[in-house]
């Protein structure tokens, strides 16, 4: 590009987020001008490419139901809606059911979630003590007091995902510059460029932070505080020494979360008090020392002889002030600045909702179809925590 470039709308990372982003401002308005500033067009470390991949309407706020019901239909028909001149994306959908597990203590939350849940249209089962055994006879269930298991959720390649959405919004006149940004200029009411680490500059009418775990770094720049910050967690894929029946994604409140991959299983278990930071190092016990004890009390005769073939590591974008994403314009500040970030581990499952929204809210003024106020900025400078309940 040119030293200086002019654009409609910049978009500030280009992962799953920030192309689903592009995708629906293209779609909706096919004339804009897109730009979306992406580093590193391998993703080496992306998000996406290092998580689960899982996808479920298990929540407790309406917002991120609603969000899930969106998108887990558009992933369901994605290889339709990422065709590129007859050519379907593959992203592997997998209806294989997400199983949340509780303890006795924990039921009335799962219940009462479960009531949300109905009423938004979501198909979940209360399951309990006797019936989570008898449908799946190798989990230990002695101390729980039963499950919610939401049968049409499961599971998809998010590689195969965050690819569909970048070549779509490409096909679509999307420009992705291969470059990072380095700093933001800005007056007294509005971002007017962005500064890149090659020396160019992008000059845009809206300004969209979908920098991930990087968005905080982003927000600073303009003068925003994001209580965003990366979280190292640990993903494995693993194998048993017996067979187990057929699982669905499993889920508890200690933060164990795994699913059936191939011949083996795939997941771990986060620890939220895993200090802050970019770091992708690879603990090579984690998995002996604390995912594996959780796999063998749980399912004793799947998992008491468990291997474990290959660890990665990834980072959460976590919103600190309450787990919830941030998803809106900086009002009170430089108007023209949106933020749609902090996902905290449910980036790839609502990226289809949350691109639409934020195509929305920039094209239109407002929210049209699900009404995400409740996630803007304003609950940042207020410190009012959005959290959910119950869910993690």
């Amino acid at each position: 590009m040119t030293d200086s470039e002019a654009f409609d709308i910049a978009i500030i990372g280009g992962g799953i987020i920030g192309s689903s982003v592009a995708y629906f401002l293209l779609q909706a308005s096919p004339g804009l001008r897109v730009c979306v500033i992406e580093p590193d067009p391998t993703y080496e470390f992306a998000s996406t490419l290092r998580a689960s991949g899982g996808a479920r309407r298990l929540f407790s706020c309406p917002e991120n139901i609603e969000m899930s019901n969106y998108s887990i239909d558009f992933i369901e028909h994605f290889d339709e809606h990422m065709s590129v001149d007859g050519d379907a994306a593959h992203v592997g959908w997998r209806q294989g059911g997400y199983l949340f597990i509780a303890p006795p203590q924990w039921m009335n939350i799962l219940e009462r979630n479960a009531a949300t849940q109905l009423a938004l249209g979501v198909d979940v089962v209360i399951l309990d003590r006797a019936e989570l055994s008898r449908r799946y006879p190798s989990m230990f269930v002695d101390d729980l007091g039963g499950a919610v298991l939401s049968p049409r959720d499961g599971w998809c390649d998010p590689h195969g995902l965050l690819q569909g959405f970048r070549r779509k919004a490409r096909a679509l006149g999307a420009r992705y510059l291969e470059d990072r940004v380095a700093g933001l200029g800005a007056d007294s009411h509005a971002v007017t460029e962005a500064r890149l680490a090659s020396g160019s500059r992008v000059r845009a009418e809206s300004f969209v932070n979908a920098a991930g775990a990087w968005a905080g770094e982003i927000a600073q720049m303009a003068g925003m505080t994001l209580p965003i910050h990366p979280l190292r967690r640990f993903e494995h894929y693993f194998t048993g020494h017996k067979r187990a029946e057929p699982l669905p994604y499993v889920k508890d409140f200690e933060r164990l979360a795994f699913r059936p991959e191939g011949a083996g299983f795939s997941g771990g278990l986060v620890d939220s008090n895993e200090p802050r930071g970019f770091n992708f190092d690879v603990d090579h016990s984690y998995f002996d020392n604390v995912v594996w004890p959780a796999l063998a009390h749980r399912f004793p005769d799947v998992f008491e002889g468990c291997k474990c073939h290959r660890t990665w590591s990834g980072l959460y974008e976590q919103c600190e002030l309450d787990g919830n994403p941030i998803i809106g314009r900086w009002e009170r500040g430089l108007a023209n600045f949106h933020v749609v970030a902090g996902f905290s581990g449910h980036g790839m499952m609502h990226a289809p909702a949350a691109g639409r929204a934020m195509a929305e809210l920039i094209l239109t003024g407002r929210f049209q179809t699900i009404d995400l106020a409740r996630f803007g900025y304003a609950r940042v400078e207020t410190n009012t925590p959005y959290p959910e309940q119950g869910i993690i």
